[in-house]
């Protein structure tokens, strides 16, 4: 890596052929380290994991409630590094 700048620009710069298009952030915040989710809490989470790096690569669905909107409706996914 070269930088964060060029991590945030090579992200940013990312679209599929369905022409959904990334939009990558850099967060400069900084977070408190070694929170931990109960199994209640991860056990509520809709993750479904990827079979290459399951630990780092997975999926967060939204949960399906019968009057849940969706968050949004565009084609666009927001990356916050």
């Amino acid at each position: 890596m070269i930088n964060f700048e060029t991590v945030v620009n090579l992200i940013g710069e990312t679209r599929t052929k369905t022409g959904l298009k990334v939009k990558a952030i850099l967060d400069t915040n900084q977070y408190e380290t070694g929170v931990e989710l109960s199994k209640k809490d991860m056990d509520q989470l809709h993750l479904t994991r990827h079979r290459t790096h399951p630990d780092w690569n997975y999926t967060l669905s939204p949960r399906s409630t019968p009057s849940a909107k969706p968050l949004y409706t565009s084609r666009i996914v927001q990356i916050i590094i």
